[in-house]
């Protein structure tokens, strides 16, 4: 049985032509820490993707989004130098009309999605944001960081694009 603490959600809610995006400045020992990311966070025991995103999504912003509304987009392999590894389900859906409530792991700004690329990004993440633009199709994404977080291998589907 896998490990739960190497099973992660993220998920980005869409709002017209926004993302609703999390600078990560809440927590003093974060992997985010100052980073822009989605909602999401560690499966719980017994969890689906699908019912952990739910979870997240509910306990970091307050929205109930039925889970027939929320798009299971791709399967994101992590692998850090460091000794990290992580497999995240990416989700995507389309959020209510009413604010987020307060979170405690940063701050929510809705960003324009052609902005999004200027903000401070895991360099990996650009990667998915451009395939969440460009097709509906699911895909797979491995993504291996060195000790200094930097990408140095992406293979998407099974094909290397660095």
């Amino acid at each position: 049985m896998a490990r739960s603490e190497y099973l992660t959600t993220l998920c980005y809610l869409e709002r017209g032509d926004s993302y609703l995006m999390m600078h990560r400045i809440s927590k003093k020992k974060d992997i985010n820490k100052d980073k822009w990311i989605g909602v999401g966070g560690h499966f719980e025991e017994g969890e689906s993707p699908e019912e952990c995103i739910k979870r997240e999504i509910l306990e970091e912003t307050g929205y109930d989004i039925p889970l027939d509304e929320i798009e299971y987009r791709a399967v994101i392999t992590f692998i850090s130098d460091k000794g990290d590894y992580e497999l995240m389900s990416l989700f995507t859906a389309k959020a209510p009309d009413s604010e987020p409530i307060p979170c405690d792991e940063g701050v929510f700004e809705w960003v324009k999605k052609d902005e999004v690329y200027a903000l401070n990004l895991w360099e990996g993440d650009k990667i998915f944001f451009k395939e969440l633009e460009k097709s509906d199709k699911f895909f797979s994404l491995k993504m291996r960081y060195d000790k200094e977080d930097k990408l140095i291998e992406a293979v998407l589907n099974g094909r290397n694009i660095l």
